[in-house]
């Protein structure tokens, strides 16, 4: 079963692996967009994204990282 929008913690953690050096701090929502539709896993619609869904994808990120 593919990630959703709603997993932003897995989604988090792949992100952290599959771009280690970034900051999520500086990244901006179209390319965290992009990022998450390229994940290997991830499995659902571009169009239900949305702000707060971005948002709580970078903050896990965030929590992640630090």
């Amino acid at each position: 079963m593919g990630l959703k929008w709603t997993d932003s913690l897995e989604i988090a953690l792949d992100l952290i692996e599959e771009h280690p050096d970034v900051d999520p701090k500086q990244l901006h929502f179209p390319q965290l967009m992009q990022w998450v539709i390229a994940l290997e896993r991830f499995d659902d619609d571009p169009k239900h994204c949305g702000e707060r869904i971005l948002e709580a994808i970078q903050l896990c990120w965030m929590d992640e990282a630090d």
